[in-house]
């Protein structure tokens, strides 16, 4: 019995499920490089106010800009924090760690059976 052929076939329905997962990759992509784009704006922006808020404190040095200071100093390493992490992706990590443990524990295994072959 052959299905009519319009009826979907189980191989339609994985690659309909492979490209939905495909587009919505894809869209997180671009989300997270937008937002990388949008937080080395604001690092570059930070880090032009610390340049000139550190010559304003050379002239005048209050306690309002040395506080100052320190907060685009903390602003801009909170900034460099999320852009690493956001460059780091940890499923790529933890998928790799996991054919690790697949294929050396297929290696350990082989290497058994060979030595136990060989004896």
């Amino acid at each position: 019995m052959n299905s009519p052929p319009d009826a979907p076939t189980p191989d339609d329905a994985d690659l309909g499920l492979s490209l939905a997962e495909a587009e919505q990759s894809l869209e997180q992509l671009k989300a997270r490089y937008l937002q990388v784009q949008q937080d080395l704006q604001d690092k570059a922006a930070l880090q032009d106010d610390l340049a000139a808020t550190k010559a304003e404190f050379r002239r005048q040095r209050t306690p309002a800009l040395r506080s100052e200071i320190k907060q685009l100093q903390h602003r801009i390493e909170e900034l460099e924090i999320a852009l690493e992490s956001q460059l780091v992706s940890w499923g790529w990590v933890r998928e790799t760690f996991w054919q690790i443990v697949r294929f050396g524990g297929l290696g350990v295994i082989l290497g058994w059976l060979l030595r136990s072959w060989a004896n």
